[in-house]
């Protein structure tokens, strides 16, 4: 699926592409609603359109904000894209399917960016400043029997996602694993990585990870 990339918007990776492959292996209730946190160019949120869910995209950033909107138009797909931060926008609503690919790149900024393009990857030493704000507050919004897709690294520490879901009673489990070489992000501070632990030796692979969440009952 093609789509335009406007300047200062998160370009889809292999991140994006992975949550979409996942995303047609999921089966969704007639007239789903569904959920693109941090949509960006809107390209997943695209995709799930195109298996007839109705879908809210959500971003911080007005430039992807408008970019998911201009994709949406330029694809003849209804989409409603609220600008704001995380799920604040879509407090008060309930969905079948959350789909998240956040910020997730230990830095060695201790806070996330507060603009600029490192704002769409980078999320404090461990990655986790925004993965801990999805797994406390999207469960909130899940319908019974709904679910949560999520993308992270394994350098952020996807086990300590699966602790806190399943906590506040999800089941939840890794569905899928991918590796990728380091991109330019990674490589420019692989040093800071090795000293921190988060990799070992000369290995220079990233292992991103799908993370499935249920609400029962």
């Amino acid at each position: 699926m093609t789509t335009v990339t406007l300047p200062g918007v998160y370009t889809p990776q292999d991140d994006t592409d992975l949550l979409i492959r996942y995303l047609h292996h999921e089966p969704l209730p007639s007239q789903a609603e569904v959920l693109d946190v941090g949509t960006g160019t809107g390209a997943v949120a695209m995709a799930a359109a195109r298996l007839g869910a109705r879908v809210t995209a959500v971003d911080i950033s007005w430039r992807a904000a408008l970019n998911a909107k201009v994709n949406a138009v330029l694809a003849r797909l209804p989409l409603r894209v609220r600008r704001g931060d995380l799920l604040a926008p879509v407090s008060e609503q309930s969905f079948d399917l959350i789909l998240a690919n956040p910020p997730y790149v230990p830095a060695p900024a201790a806070s996330c960016p507060r603009r600029g393009p490192t704002r769409a990857w980078d999320a404090g030493r461990d990655g986790r400043l925004v993965l801990d704000r999805i797994c406390r507050h999207a469960p909130l919004l899940l319908r019974p029997g709904g679910v949560l897709l999520l993308v992270q690294s394994a350098l952020s520490r996807p086990e300590e996602s699966l602790r806190q879901l399943q906590a506040v009673g999800l089941r939840a489990g890794i569905v899928e694993h991918h590796y990728i070489a380091f991109g330019p992000v990674l490589r420019s501070r692989s040093g800071w990585l090795r000293s921190c632990g988060l990799v070992e030796g000369s290995d220079e692979r990233e292992e991103l990870v799908i993370i499935r969440a249920v609400r029962l009952g």
